[in-house]
């Protein structure tokens, strides 16, 4: 019977708890594990150079002897056993694992992200040396052993390591070179381990500290390997696997007996760390790095502490992926970037006070509806807010270009344009400090114009009238910005998700109709004269509506929607009379039909409002009518629509 022995080689930056990870594995009883086993060897070939590496006892070190001012004369072993190569290490551990007649069992090796250069990835033996590793396999061909190598990443916010660090500074020096702390060489070993088809998983340490439990049992199930309690606690004190370095380094571990133990000294224990400005530099270079890592933890990835009603996070699966654009005016200055790592700068009018403006814009069939009209209004919108260094209309058109060309979308997507006033230089909510220019956002995701997050535009949907908030006229702030000060949306849309409603009705300051929270509204009224008989349609499927009137309410308290122009165009067209005028509630309750128009679901109807059911209480021939010559309006007025160039 095969015997498997799991290889775990850790890696991490200094000062990232390391070591209490090294204790938690030690403390399983089927593992050997390896302070530090190419610490000799980087140490002997970086000792004075490029890196300025120095250190206290680095010459005890190399010479495996201990200090002339050791005291404890028993730990001489310890240096002895650093005289050993990794590849040694590897097969004493090995040995030991079947000396102790287990089925297998496990060899921890803590190594820090600077030791990388001398493994070899490919073969996950140190690199240079064959004697230990030829000899090490020969052992494990003798005694049916098959030896698994897994990888593990352990990060820590950067800030944490470089304050962590300057409290060591009488070991190493106070202003380390960036190769030293290791964050970016990360990156460089996850790309090695994972082109070697190899696993890797990523822990960051602020989550062992925080619920070690929790992140044990993750990181042993990646690593398909048994979770066991004992990993949450360990002896205090030195521990027979410390390097001989260990007195100058694990001093506050050594206090320590657990991950759970707060006694002010654990590896969970709070510390205010002062970041030198001298440490900056590294700082920069390293966040970069532990931004993309953390994304591909497994407490990243499950930070959500609810889901949507549908229990999906995403209702299409490639929008977990999903490329979007930031950047500011210039050819250099926009980036296409993942979701998981897109970022607007805290500075951002944005973020400091909802400054900025945005649409939605549908994509069907290579081409995208309404762009040059909603590119009209972002503009419109921009100048009435007073933007200045705004990117020309060619740069937002090329950027959504190639966001849509990243993501391959020619077809059932939606994009979110926000243009933000832009980054300041200091916070504050004077446009004077936006120096950089406007920030461009495009969103774009697979969306449907019926689902989870948009309507039913068969079956239809309920409304209810917004009782707290009133739409704005234009002496208090004109809706004819689409701005982002959307909180006047937002707490109507929260009554809506309480009533168990899709949306709310929004009344201008006297009473009337304006629009929902996020769409337009219609209703049609039937006279005398109009064959809209539901009950007849479902029999012939025919109808005449030269007796209906089509009404919606004016623009003065609500977005003029370019979905509600496409709508009266339509109407026109069709021969249907309409009006624009101020509509009261009641005229609404008492319609024969009424539907919401918007970029995101097109044509809904709504079947109810504030429990009144509306006409026969299903979609009306009307709305059916207007939402089939819209279909073909996306397939045949391509003057309404902008070709997407074709992708390579």
């Amino acid at each position: 019977m095969t015997k498997t022995i799991t290889v775990i080689h850790c890696w991490s930056a200094p000062r990232s708890r390391s070591t209490a990870l090294l204790y938690s594995f030690e403390a399983r009883g089927d593992t050997v594990v390896l302070d530090e086993p190419l610490y000799r060897r980087w140490l002997r070939e970086n000792c004075g150079g490029a890196v300025g590496v120095s250190r206290p006892y680095e010459q005890a070190l190399l010479a495996g002897v201990p200090p002339a001012d050791e005291d404890v004369v028993s730990d001489a072993w310890r240096w002895e056993r650093e005289q050993q190569c990794f590849n040694e290490r590897i097969y004493n551990a090995v040995d030991t694992l079947l000396k102790k007649g287990n089925n297998g069992g496990v060899i921890f090796a803590k190594q820090m992200a600077k030791f990388a250069p001398l493994f070899d990835f490919e073969s996950n033996w140190e690199s240079g040396e064959f004697k230990w590793k030829d000899k090490c396999l020969e052992l494990v061909l003798e005694k049916n052993v098959e030896l698994v190598h897994c990888h593990v990443l352990l990060v820590r916010d950067p800030v944490s390591v470089l304050g962590s660090w300057v409290n060591s500074s009488d070991v190493h020096g106070s202003n380390p070179h960036p190769d030293e702390i290791g964050i970016a060489q990360l990156l460089d070993i996850y790309a090695k381990a994972t082109g070697g088809n190899q696993g890797v998983a990523v822990i960051d340490s602020d989550d062992l500290a925080h619920d070690p439990c929790t992140s044990l049992q993750d990181l042993c199930s990646a690593l398909n390997i048994v979770y066991d309690e004992s990993m949450l606690q360990w002896e205090g004190g030195s521990h027979e696997c410390d390097g001989p370095w260990s007195k100058w380094w694990y001093l506050n571990v050594w206090k320590s007996t657990g991950w759970n133990v707060s006694d002010g000294n654990g590896p969970s224990q709070n510390r205010y760390r002062v970041v030198p400005p001298a440490l900056l530099p590294t700082l920069r270079l390293s966040m970069p790095a532990y931004t993309f890592l953390q994304t591909l933890t497994t407490s990243h990835k499950d930070r959500a502490v609810t889901t949507p009603p549908s229990g999906k996070l995403y209702e299409d699966p490639r929008n977990e992926h999903v490329l979007v654009y930031v950047g500011t005016p210039g050819r250099t200055s926009g980036n296409i970037i993942p979701r998981d790592l897109a970022k607007i700068s805290p500075f951002d009018s944005s973020v400091q006070g909802g400054d900025a403006c945005w649409e939605g814009v549908r994509v069907y069939n290579g081409r995208i509806f309404h762009l040059d009209h909603h590119l009209n209004r972002l503009f419109r919108s921009a100048k009435a807010l007073g933007f200045e260094n705004v990117h020309s209309r060619k740069e937002i058109t090329e950027a959504i270009f190639q966001v849509l060309a990243a993501n391959g979308m020619r077809d059932g997507a939606h994009m979110r344009l926000t243009l933000t006033r832009g980054e300041k230089c200091t916070s504050s909510m004077n446009p004077y400090f936006n120096v950089y220019g406007t920030t461009l956002i495009i969103l774009p995701e697979w969306k449907p114009t019926e689902g989870a997050t948009t309507y039913d535009n068969e079956k239809g949907i309920s409304l209810i009238t917004a009782g707290a908030c009133r739409r704005s006229p234009p002496s208090t702030l004109d809706n004819k910005i689409h701005h982002n000060n959307m909180l006047q949306n937002i707490l109507p849309k929260i009554q809506a998700n309480l009533a168990g409603a899709a949306d709310s009705i929004m009344l201008d300051t006297e009473g009337f109709v304006s629009e929902t929270n996020a769409t337009n509204l219609f209703m049609v009224r039937y006279d005398s004269h109009c064959s809209c008989d539901q009950n007849e349609l479902e029999s012939t499927g025919e109808g005449d509506y030269s007796g209906a009137v089509l009404l919606t309410p004016t623009a003065d308290h609500c977005l003029p929607g370019i979905t509600r122009e496409s709508v009266l165009i339509l109407a026109k067209q069709l021969e249907i009379k309409y009006e624009v005028r101020r509509v009261s509630l009641s005229e609404f309750y008492s319609a024969d039909e009424v539907f919401t128009t918007g970029t995101m679901g097109e044509l809904t109807p709504v079947t109810k409002i504030d429990g009144r059911v509306i006409g026969s209480g299903k979609k009306g021939f009307v709305t059916e009518q207007l939402q089939h010559a819209y279909k073909q309006s996306i397939e045949t007025r391509l003057d309404w629509s902008t070709e997407i160039p074709p992708f390579c």
